[in-house]
């Protein structure tokens, strides 16, 4: 059985190559799941690989979790697609974007044929792996809570790195509530004094004139 060695790079990480050998007759479903073998990725997200030209123009397209706009569209489904079928060129291109929430976007080429498979080698085969592969994006954002000793245990952290002690902590709010106290009696006696003086004012003027006031004005 023939296979085909294809080079796997993402289009936005140079560096990140994989080459991975597929069987001739095996599907695209066989080589999206073998690209994410190789990436780590969940491969179980709606992705699609378009026949491409040299300048990874995106034509025919075959998809993986189609939308039901696809689907009524007609597209051909990755794991009802023999890669054969689509390989009229020996450096055959196919311009491939997984998960179109969050997208990642790759460019595969068929780098060469060879006429037979190794024995015992289960294909696809990722043969050759370059650079580690960009977090992937998921569609949930999972949420860490760290437990609660973890946080006393940061807490523990500061009071011996600050020198600080809680029984310090229940003394200053003694301290500060007595303050606080005796500051709400100092303004509190300020405030009686100022009505006091202005109450004054106004009973000595007893006979005091609005509209006369007014006149003034």
């Amino acid at each position: 059985m023939a296979l085909y060695r294809f080079r796997v790079t993402f289009e936005d990480y140079d560096d990140v190559i994989r080459e991975i050998d597929v069987k001739s007759n095996q599907t695209f479903e066989d080589l999206h799941r073998a690209i994410h073998q190789s990436t780590g990725y969940n491969s179980e997200y709606p992705s699609s690989f378009y026949i491409s030209n040299d300048q990874w123009t995106k034509g025919e397209e075959i998809t993986y979790l189609p939308s039901q706009r696809r689907i009524d569209r007609g597209v051909s489904l990755m794991d009802k697609v023999k890669l054969s079928s689509f390989i009229d060129d020996p450096h055959q291109k196919f311009y491939y974007t997984f998960n179109f929430d969050r997208p990642f976007d790759f460019h595969v080429e068929l780098m060469k044929i060879i006429l037979e498979d190794a024995k015992g080698v289960t294909y696809p085969a990722v043969i050759k792996s370059v650079g580690e592969a960009p977090r992937q994006f998921g569609n949930v954002i999972n949420v860490t809570t760290l437990p609660a000793t973890e946080e006393e245990g940061d807490f523990d952290f500061l009071h011996e790195e600050l020198g600080f002690n809680p029984e310090d902590a229940d003394e200053l709010t003694g301290v500060l509530d007595t303050e606080e106290e005796a500051g709400e009696v100092g303004v509190r006696g300020a405030d009686d004094e100022e009505e006091d003086e202005f109450g004054n004012e106004f009973s000595d003027n007893e006979g005091f004139d609005d509209e006369k006031s007014h006149d003034d004005y």
